[in-house]
């Protein structure tokens, strides 16, 4: 283990995680009902670190840009938060749902209420509502990632956005299954729209790990003004912590014991509250969708540093 302190850099820690990811052999398989996503190398690997001021290490691919798919529904669900408050857990909860991440199963018999903001159901709300308040969505979620990165460049990928919304049949179900129920504003083909261009957004492990750092500040932005109360930043972190990695989240607190993030991309943003933000990313998922050299890069991580919520 590596005794972490004030003065300790990260890079001989990821140093030493990407050469035994490198040895390992089985990496999973991209995520292929995504045409634009199948033909990813599973054996990429990227890892990065952002400290609260700004400082960031990496190893790998970490500057290569990847779709961040579902990882953006962490940025997506800051924005509303601070927004209307506790107010959206009226039409969202708060809890694992135990199923996959794109299920019909509970939605009708708990009335269109979504179990949590992280499975595709609990995101098309979030997406939804923000959009409500901002009448940009997508834009809105580009803009901060990009404030928050400092990339300017970051953007949509239009092939991906377009390769989604021709396999989003299931996604086009849960939203007009919970409009039936009153808990979508707008219309869904403009939601659905939304969704997947927010989904689309590509950005490499340095600018995820920098967008991220705003919860290690317990909710304050790069540039010093709050987003988020620490009570919201905190509330966000557990749910990542809970829900964040599908129906694996048990799993992931047991190996890595830290909130969480996974997108079927490969990337996996993680927190250390008041430490560091990271982002791992490696495009062979496993069965359950979580890239399978990014779940085994963060338990080395947090064993070799010590740094957990636990």
């Amino acid at each position: 283990m590596v005794i972490m302190t004030a003065s300790t850099t990260f890079q001989p820690v990821l140093e030493r995680i990407a050469e035994e990811i490198e040895r390992t052999p089985g990496r999973g398989r991209p995520a292929d009902y995504i045409p634009a996503l199948a033909a990813r190398d599973p054996r990429r690997f990227g890892m990065a670190v952002a400290e609260p001021d700004g400082t960031v290490y990496g190893v790998g691919d970490w500057r290569e840009p990847f779709s961040a798919q579902s990882l953006t529904k962490v940025f997506t669900l800051a924005l509303d938060l601070a927004r209307e408050g506790d107010a959206l857990w009226e039409h969202v909860g708060r809890e694992p749902s135990g199923n996959p991440f794109n299920s019909l199963v509970q939605l009708e018999y708990e009335n269109g209420i979504p179990r949590n903001p992280f499975i595709n159901a609990g995101a098309l709300v979030v997406t939804d509502r923000l959009h409500t308040r901002t009448g940009d969505a997508s834009g809105e979620l580009l803009a901060f990632l990009r404030a928050e990165s400092g990339n300017p460049d970051l953007s949509f990928d239009e092939e991906v956005a377009a390769s989604e919304a021709a396999h989003g049949d299931r996604n086009a179900a849960l939203g007009h299954f919970m409009a039936s129920y009153g808990n979508i504003d707008n219309p869904v083909p403009v939601l659905l729209d939304e969704y997947f261009r927010q989904c689309s957004i590509t950005a490499s492990c340095a600018d995820l790990a920098l967008a991220t750092t705003f919860l290690a500040r317990h909710g304050v932005r790069a540039d010093g003004t709050r987003l988020l109360t620490r009570s919201q930043a905190k509330q966000i972190n557990a749910i990542m912590l809970t829900c964040g990695t599908y129906d694996a989240a048990g799993d992931f607190a047991y190996r890595v014991g830290l909130p969480g993030k996974s997108g079927v991309g490969g990337g996996i943003i993680a927190v250390v509250p008041g430490r560091c933000a990271l982002c791992v990313w490696s495009p062979g998922l496993d069965e359950r969708g979580n890239s399978v050299a990014g779940m085994a890069a963060l338990d080395r991580f947090t064993t070799l540093t010590g740094l957990s919520v636990f």
